[in-house]
């Protein structure tokens, strides 16, 4: 557990997504409860970080009237322009983390003077502090302030620093790969089941396999390629198998993220 942070971090909208790294900061000891505010309007959002010993708050104004040091704002795209507008006043001196998707830098800094403003992008497993997040810098943040959220984002999981042009395809890898890893594993599941495997049973093998293998490529740092020459056999049963998955699975997987990315700029206009 590193060293805990002495500033105060302020997390508008504790949906799934800002509830999480409220917790998470919390769990990996990168900040005392007591140093982390969560506005929301659900009653029941603000009452189960309470519950955590974190401070909350019906909305932003209350909020930020505490003046954090660092505002992650957590909020979906279609409200943000509403929160953006009350917390200008508010935020001249702070570090503003933007998780919005689609909400270039250029308009966050446009609607926040003053602030030094950071996008990222997390992903769904940061709810385990197992995720994956992109960040990039707006024109006012400094090297110090992009370590800052580094440091806060890695209490959730892997950091990536990038320029904000990648970060849309960032998004459409890490962003939509839980639903892809998803979709795999319910499409081995019910192989399995076909060719007459219960289907508990061939749900818990695809897991725990998934689990196994994503250990070993983090720990040993194997490219995945190695890695399927170690489960592949000259005329064996898997290079059959691969074969006939290959082809179709990276040709289906490019055009996924070409999807995902013509959709991204659709949504930003």
């Amino acid at each position: 557990m590193g060293e805990k942070l002495d500033l105060r971090v302020g997390v508008i909208g504790a949906g799934a997504m800002g509830g999480a790294i409220a917790r998470g900061l919390v769990a990996a000891g990168v900040a005392d409860a007591a140093h982390v505010l969560a506005a929301d309007h659900e009653a029941d959002r603000r009452a189960a970080l309470a519950e955590l010993g974190m401070r909350v708050f019906p909305g932003e104004a209350e909020l930020l009237a505490e003046r954090p040091e660092v505002v992650v704002l957590a909020v979906k795209p279609q409200v943000l322009g509403e929160v953006l507008a009350s917390a200008a006043p508010l935020v001249a001196d702070a570090l503003v983390i933007s998780i919005a998707a689609g909400v270039p830098l250029s308009a966050l800094e446009s609607a926040l003077p003053g602030a030094r403003v950071v996008r990222a992008m997390p992903n769904l497993p940061v709810q385990v502090r197992s995720g994956a997040t992109a960040l990039a810098a707006g024109t006012r943040a400094t090297a110090e302030d992009v370590e800052l959220a580094r440091t806060l984002f890695s209490a959730l999981g892997s950091v990536a620093v990038m320029r904000e042009d990648q970060l849309d395809v960032a998004g459409a890898v890490s962003g939509c790969a839980p639903a892809f890893f998803s979709l795999f594993v319910d499409a081995l599941t019910r192989a399995g089941v076909l060719r007459g495997l219960p289907a508990a049973a061939a749900r818990e093998l695809v897991e725990a396999t998934m689990r196994g293998c994503a250990e070993q490529l983090l720990n040993e740092g194997v490219h995945p390629r190695e890695y399927m020459e170690r489960v592949t056999s000259p005329g064996g049963t898997t290079a059959a198998a691969l074969r006939e998955l290959e082809g179709p699975l990276v040709a289906g997987t490019f055009a996924a993220v070409d999807a995902a990315l013509a959709r991204t700029r659709e949504l930003a206009g």
